[in-house]
């Protein structure tokens, strides 16, 4: 496998995890980076996810991943920062993070791999296109995520 492969791999688990998110939220392409041998893939939330709901996201991610047989590494409860981290058993390494504003973030980091070029991520964002590095905090209102009440018991 080179990074390239592996890059379209870590694409589609985050392709994945945001399908697995219903209902659904808007996201953006942000950036990837590669070192002597790994890719990291990114993609920024643009739905507000109150913080009376982001129990429920974290909850939504940690199933699908666990059902995907991804192994959950670790986890940060905090109350305005929180997060969650796993592994697939080919050594692919996930997270998902909640930053200023609530802004959720997910990264895919690639296991070494052979060294190649990469490519951007070609995969059409369910929203706009921003230009890296101008991803705007989250501006998109869901009348689930974004509520202020805690969600239903499943």
């Amino acid at each position: 496998m080179n990074m390239q492969d592996a890059a379209n791999s870590a694409d589609g688990m985050l392709d994945a995890t945001l399908k697995a998110i219903v209902p659904e939220v808007q996201w953006a392409h942000d950036t990837t980076t590669s070192g002597s041998c790994t890719v990291t893939r990114r993609r920024t939330v643009t739905t507000v996810v109150s913080e009376q709901r982001r129990g429920s996201f974290l909850g939504v991610i940690e199933r699908f991943w666990k059902k995907s047989g991804y192994e959950i590494t670790g986890a940060n409860p905090h109350k305005e920062a929180p997060a969650i981290f796993a592994r697939t058993s080919d050594g692919f390494m996930l997270s998902m993070e909640v930053a200023f504003k609530g802004q959720v973030f997910f990264d895919v980091t690639t296991p070494c791999v052979e060294r190649s070029d990469v490519a951007e991520a070609t995969t059409e964002p369910n929203g706009p296109a921003y230009p890296l590095g101008e991803i705007p905090t989250p501006n998109v209102h869901s009348d689930f995520w974004s509520a202020t009440t805690p969600a239903p018991a499943p």
